[in-house]
């Protein structure tokens, strides 16, 4: 039986880079600390992780950002707890894929979309160096911006080729950046001239074609998913996306449908199986253990916001069709987020004549319906009715909130579809 060599690090070639707690490099962050260019550190080192595969370094980095932004996952991690993990993040590729070959620029920014941040992306060939250190220095000057360079090692003089990591910090005066390194079984932190990260970035991927490049990575004005969100949590999400932006568009077009009821009868007779674990309700639990068991503030205001937006459902013309039972599913949502949870409180948002229920069946199908792209009905024949579904769907006719929650909802099942069929290697633009 043959035993595979193992290795316990790496040296860190320097230079071109400076080990992050060497002199040189401690002076590096106390200098660029007192320039104000390490304010986005404090909040990415406290969210510092290791990658758990050797290959889940884009995983990692955006996990890592996505915690240090504290934006909520919408879907448990473990016990009851939301939190963002590499094991998440499996929405635009399948995890043994990026176990087995890594992953790609375009899949990590639709990843971060689906995640709920607010994400601008650059190819190397599409920008330019000046720019890049203008977005670090902003960046690095504030906390609530984080920077992910995509980049090869070679040209560090590092073993490997392809990897992710986030930008630490910068020092004005140096042109230096501090790359925090989530293989850090590695290499440690460490301080590279920005222009040498540029032409790493500068490089092609040879898996992809396309050249690497960095992403910035910000929260939304709000949360992304208040009441609602999409979860990819199981590979039938492909499926169903094809059924909602493919499928129900041809079967419109493909049959005579004389009245809304047609319609409606059409999309829901051939809904995939699991259709209700694609569009979840953003549940929030806290433990019972905890002592005080009062609402606080924030709690009193988000649980006041959930219930508005499902009154504002509930208050659409769509729900006078769907609520009548057109649609016949489980009353309630059928993920089963907290089932068999002790110790935890179910925070659920509640109206005068629903109390503390789940969103229904209804609730979250009038929802979707709406979050589809208004393309979809364009196969209907009857102009009259095409208008009138139309103005049953129209976003000009719902309120803010609830608009803003159906655009979130638009824009996840937009950037799935483009991730599904590899359009976003081609174009990194946000999907809306």
């Amino acid at each position: 039986m043959t035993t595979m060599a193992t290795i316990y690090r790496r040296v860190l070639p320097s230079p071109p880079a400076i080990d992050f707690v060497s002199s040189q490099g401690k002076q590096l962050f106390m200098e660029a600390t007192q320039g104000g260019t390490m304010e986005g550190f404090f909040k990415l080192i406290s969210y510092f992780q290791t990658q758990s595969e050797p290959a889940y370094c884009g995983l990692a980095t955006l996990a890592m950002v996505l915690n240090a932004l504290s934006i909520d996952p919408g879907r448990k991690w473990k016990g009851p707890w939301r939190w963002f993990d590499e094991s998440m993040l499996d929405c635009c590729e399948p995890l043994e894929t990026v176990k087995a070959r890594g992953i790609s620029l375009g899949k990590v920014v639709c990843l971060a979309h689906c995640a709920g941040a607010k994400v601008e992306a650059f190819r190397t060939n599409q920008t330019s160096i000046d720019e890049f250190r203008k977005h670090v220095v902003a960046c690095s000057s504030s906390d609530d911006c984080h920077v992910i360079a995509s980049y090869n090692r070679a040209t560090f003089k590092q073993t490997g080729a392809g990897h992710f990591s986030p930008i630490g910090g910068y020092h004005t005066g140096r042109d230096m950046v501090l790359i925090l390194d989530v293989a850090r079984f590695k290499y440690p932190p460490h301080w590279v001239p920005l222009k040498l990260l540029w032409e790493a970035m500068d490089t092609v991927d040879q898996a992809s074609g396309y050249h690497r490049g960095f992403m910035l990575v910000s929260r939304l004005q709000r949360p992304p998913a208040l009441l609602y969100t999409l979860s990819c949590k199981h590979e039938s999400w492909v499926n169903i996306a094809k059924y909602l932006t493919e499928d129900v568009p041809e079967l419109l077009s493909s049959k005579n449908v004389n009245d809304v009821k047609d319609v409606l009868s059409i999309v829901f007779s051939s809904l995939p199986s699991k259709f209700l674990e694609f569009i979840t309700w953003v549940p929030e639990v806290r433990r019972t253990e905890e002592g005080d068991q009062s609402l606080t503030p924030e709690e009193q205001e988000r649980l006041s916001i959930k219930g508005e937006i499902l009154k504002q459902v509930q208050d659409t013309e769509l729900y006078k069709y769907v609520g009548a039972g057109i649609f016949k599913g489980n009353s309630e949502s059928s993920n089963g987020f907290c089932c068999g949870q002790t110790h935890v409180d179910m925070l659920v948002p509640s109206l005068t004549n629903r109390i503390g229920l789940h969103p229904a069946s209804s609730d979250v199908l009038i929802a979707l319906l709406l979050a589809l792209p208004p393309q979809i009905w364009s196969g209907i024949k009857d102009n009259t009715l095409l208008r009138e579904i139309d103005t049953l769907v129209s976003m000009d006719n719902l309120p803010t909130l609830l608009q803003e929650e159906v655009m979130h909802l638009r824009s996840q099942l937009c950037i799935l579809k483009r991730c599904k069929d590899n359009e976003l290697e081609k174009d990194l633009s946000a999907p809306l």
